[in-house]
C-alpha cells in the first residue's frame, strides 16, 4: 500500500479549488516552486503524471481526479476524527470561528453569542464579516469553521466538501421615501414599481436577487444608483433618490424617513444557511452553535409596514 501524504493532496485540492500553480500557493502560503516540486513528487508517487501542461499554465490529469475523489473522503473522515475527539478534549469550551455576511452577523450571530455567553460561558464565537461568495472559500480554506451566509451561489448540495443547514427565509421587502405614493396604500406589488428609479449593487448575489425578483414581476428595474451598504441604500431612499428590494434582516432600527412595505402578494424571498466543512458537524461545539443559531432564527423578527 501506498503511504500517501495528506500535505500532497491538499496542495492538489488547492491548485483544483483556484486554478493555477501560483494563486493555489498564494492560498497555501507557499512558493510556487514549492508547490510544483510537492505536485511532481505526488506524480511519482502516484506512478502517473497528477498534472499536464495547457497553455502558460497547468490543468489537473484524470489520475489526479481520481486521486481528489477519494481524498475528499479522506479530508472528511479526518474532520469526524477531530470531532470526536474534540467531545473528549474540550467538551463545553472552544471557539469557533464564524464568517457571515454583514445582516447574518446583526440579525443571528450577536444574538447566538449573547445565548452562548449566558448558558455555555465557556464557548466563544469569533466573528469575522464576509461577502457571500468569499465566505465559502474561507470556509474551504479553512479560515473559519462555520459560515453563515446566502444560499445563493453556494456550492451544490452533493459537494463533498461541505454540510449545509437551513436557518432563516428572509422576506423581501421594498423600502420607499417616507411620502412616496405607495407608502401607505394597500396591495402594494413590485410591477407597481417597474417606472421608479432602483437602487442596488453593481454586481453580487443582492444585484441577481433583485433583478431576478423584479423578472418575476416582468420588468427589469432601472438603476439609477449603484450601493452595497444597507445604511447607505436606506438613506439614499430617505432622500428620494429611488427605491430598494431590501432583505427584512437589514432595515431592524433603519426605519427614520423610509417606509419598509411587504410584498405579500409578490412574497420574493432569500434563504440563509449556516455551511461547515463536511464532517465536523458531527462536532459537539459547532453542534450546540448551529442549535442556537437556530434557536435565534425562529424567534420573530421586526414586523414592517403592514397593508
Amino acid at each position: 500500500m501506498k503511504d500517501w501524504d495528506l500535505r500532497k493532496l491538499q496542495i492538489l485540492r488547492a491548485l483544483q479549488e483556484t486554478g493555477t500553480v501560483t494563486a493555489a500557493a498564494a492560498a497555501l502560503r507557499m512558493t510556487p516552486s514549492a508547490v510544483s516540486q510537492q505536485l511532481s513528487a505526488l506524480s511519482k508517487q502516484a506512478g502517473t503524471p497528477v498534472i499536464e501542461a495547457q497553455g502558460r499554465g497547468v490543468r489537473l490529469t484524470g489520475a489526479a481526479h481520481v486521486l481528489l475523489r477519494h481524498a475528499d473522503v479522506v479530508f472528511a473522515q479526518l474532520e469526524r476524527a477531530g470531532a470526536e475527539l474534540e467531545g473528549y478534549t474540550q467538551g463545553e469550551a472552544g471557539e469557533v470561528r464564524v464568517g457571515a455576511i454583514a445582516t447574518a452577523i446583526t440579525r443571528l450571530v450577536v444574538p447566538a453569542s449573547r445565548l452562548l455567553r449566558q448558558d455555555f460561558p465557556r464557548i466563544t464565537l469569533s466573528v469575522r464579516q464576509a461577502e457571500a461568495a468569499e465566505v465559502y472559500e474561507q470556509l474551504a480554506g479553512g479560515d473559519v469553521d462555520l459560515a453563515v451566509t446566502l444560499a445563493v451561489h453556494a456550492p451544490s448540495a452533493r459537494d463533498p466538501r461541505f454540510h449545509r443547514v437551513a436557518l432563516l427565509t428572509d422576506p423581501l421587502d421594498v423600502a420607499l421615501p417616507a411620502g412616496h405614493s405607495w407608502a401607505a396604500r394597500p396591495g402594494l406589488r413590485l410591477a407597481n414599481l417597474a417606472q421608479e428609479p432602483w437602487i442596488f449593487g453593481s454586481s453580487g448575489p443582492w444585484r441577481e436577487i433583485t433583478l431576478a425578483a423584479c423578472a418575476d414581476a416582468g420588468f427589469v428595474p432601472e438603476q439609477a444608483h449603484a450601493a452595497t451598504d444597507w445604511s447607505a441604500i436606506l438613506a439614499m431612499v430617505a432622500a428620494d433618490l429611488g427605491v430598494a428590494l431590501v432583505p427584512r434582516m437589514a432595515t431592524v432600527g433603519e426605519r427614520q424617513h423610509v417606509a419598509i412595505r411587504p410584498l405579500d402578494a409578490d412574497r420574493p424571498r432569500r434563504h440563509v444557511v449556516g455551511v461547515v466543512r463536511s464532517g465536523s458537524e458531527e462536532g459537539p461545539l459547532l453542534r450546540r452553535v448551529i442549535r442556537v443559531l437556530r434557536q435565534v432564527a425562529e424567534e420573530p423578527a421586526m414586523p414592517v409596514d403592514a397593508d
